[in-house]
């Protein structure tokens, strides 16, 4: 018996162990499960845990590269620094920051970097035909081919010097973006140094340097696009039945126009008498007329339209991160009067903002990128395409993973609205404000523009967009340039600032 009950006890003794035993691995599988499913997000994005970050950094990343092979940026192994293992390096420094933007451990990324972020790692979408990359052995990672094209780039960099400004340059057929230079700019090399405080250093000095150097303002900075705007205008005047052509009606040559509602006058640039029918207000840039013809030929709806119609108001497409959206104003206002057969328009409460607006002045907006792609879209018959800086990624053994397809973004006016613009653009060129942009042997469309910078009278930013091409054909090049208006400065008009800065960028891009 008492055999018996020391090994009952001894049994008992091991189911209880059993018991404990399996409550442990259960409490262990559950905690286990919890940390790897319910808590993984937050233990990886826990500020003291740099684990995946580095793990990330010292990651494989591919090469940008511009149209013709020109490497913008590759890794190469770090000269020793902690966990570190590599560095991001950028061979032309400043001259493609506003494409490459920068990859830093400590800041992140920015422009293609950041954008293409996913294609340089070799996270690819792979079709069912490439499954097969799945087990190889061999790391892959993506090589993206940008659209700028070097020699144009520095064309646009020598052209616009050491004045705050931008130039862009797009493929109208296309959208592929040849060139785009803002200055003040930066070295992404500086940016994306190793060492926490040398890499602090740097980006306090660019933060707190005149012109903000980190903030590529092609494509995220807004400004008043002045006379350029009068494409817009002169298209929504071209599209509506209202009466406006080319060349009728005539408005009367004088240095002020009042519109309803107000007895306020706008004046045309300098106080010059200005006047004729459209394609002369667009040669001669009279704010005279084409805020006439706003006001009481053309109204608030169908210029607002028109103005959306172009991409105003609307998020930009753009393949690198964070474009400002371009802004028109929409409320103008109850209306008073009806329209008469003379003067079609109706008359609103804000009818004189309506003038300023049509002026590209008021409460308008945009980004150099957006002016460029308002002269694009004139140059390819009234089709807007989607800008892009991506041309095609291939992987490690130089197979092609992804493709750019040119886009038809919005179709804002039709072809033959488009070949009156062009006509009277070119005008512009042959005997207006851009005679400065005359190219012998190509054919070349401009409009200039000279916006006051707020608060003012003097400072103003000079700006022209344009395209150009060999006659006979579809242009190749669209141009948008702006150099920024300095405060307490004299006053600088598009044809004389601008437009040589075009001229040079133009000649480059047609070879």
């Amino acid at each position: 018996m008492a055999v018996c009950g020391n090994e009952a006890a001894l049994n008992r003794q091991i189911r209880q162990l059993a018991i404990g035993l399996m409550v442990c691995f259960t409490a262990l599988f559950v905690q286990l499960n919890y940390i790897q499913v319910f808590k993984a997000d937050s233990l990886n994005n826990h500020p003291a845990n740099t684990r995946q970050i580095v793990d990330d950094f010292n990651r494989e990343r591919g090469r940008l590269e511009a149209a013709d092979g020109t490497v913008l940026a590759f890794t190469e192994d770090a000269d020793g620094n902690g966990n570190l293992e590599k560095q991001r390096r950028y061979p032309e420094n400043e001259l493609f920051a506003p494409f490459t933007g920068f990859f830093s451990f400590h800041f992140g990324a920015e422009g293609a970097e950041r954008a293409f972020n996913e294609q340089l790692i070799g996270n690819f979408d792979l079709r069912l035909n490439d499954l097969g990359r799945i087990f190889d052995e061999e790391q892959t990672v993506g090589n993206v081919r940008l659209t700028v094209e070097p020699e144009v780039q520095r064309a646009a960099r020598d052209a616009l010097g050491d004045r705050a400004g931008s130039v862009v340059v797009l493929d109208p057929q296309t959208g592929a973006v040849r060139a785009m230079w803002s200055y003040p700019s930066y070295d992404p090399n500086q940016m994306s140094l190793l060492s926490r405080e040398d890499a602090t250093k740097v980006r306090s000095a660019l933060l707190e340097a005149p012109g903000n150097p980190l903030l590529p303002r092609a494509y995220r900075e807004r400004y008043f696009p002045g006379s350029t705007f009068k494409m817009v205008t002169a298209a929504a005047a071209l599209s509506e039945p209202v009466g406006v052509t080319l060349d009728s009606p005539s408005f009367p040559d004088g240095p002020t126009y009042t519109p309803p509602k107000t007895s306020v006058a706008l004046a045309n640039f300098g106080g010059n008498l200005c006047g004729g029918p459209l394609i002369d207000l667009i040669r001669r840039s009279c704010n005279t007329g084409m805020a006439e013809i706003a006001a009481e030929f053309v109204g608030p709806e169908p210029l607002v339209t028109m103005a959306e119609d172009f991409g105003f108001n609307r998020d930009l497409p753009f393949d690198l991160p964070s474009p400002v959206v371009s802004n028109f104003p929409t409320n103008f206002g109850t209306q008073l009067e009806e329209g008469t057969e003379e003067r079609p328009a109706a008359i609103f409460e804000n009818t004189p903002a309506l003038a300023q607006a049509s002026l590209g002045q008021n409460e308008v907006q945009a980004s150099p990128i957006h002016m460029a792609m308002v002269a694009a879209a004139i140059a390819n018959d009234g089709k807007m395409m989607v800008p892009r800086v991506m041309d095609e990624v291939v992987d490690s053994k130089n197979q092609r993973v992804e493709s750019a397809q040119p886009t038809v973004w919005r179709s804002p006016v039709t072809p033959i609205v488009a070949s009156d613009l062009r006509q009277a653009m070119e005008q512009v060129v042959a005997d207006g404000t851009a005679e400065s942009m005359q190219l012998p042997g190509m054919t070349v469309g401009a409009k200039t523009g000279t916006a006051q910078l707020t608060g003012e009278e003097s400072a103003t930013h000079a700006w022209v967009i344009g395209y150009a091409g060999p006659p006979g054909e579809s242009p190749t090049a669209a141009v948008a340039v702006i150099v920024e208006a300095v405060p307490g400065a004299e006053q600088q008009t598009g044809g004389t600032v601008a437009g040589p800065i075009a001229l040079s960028v133009l000649d480059a891009a047609l070879g």
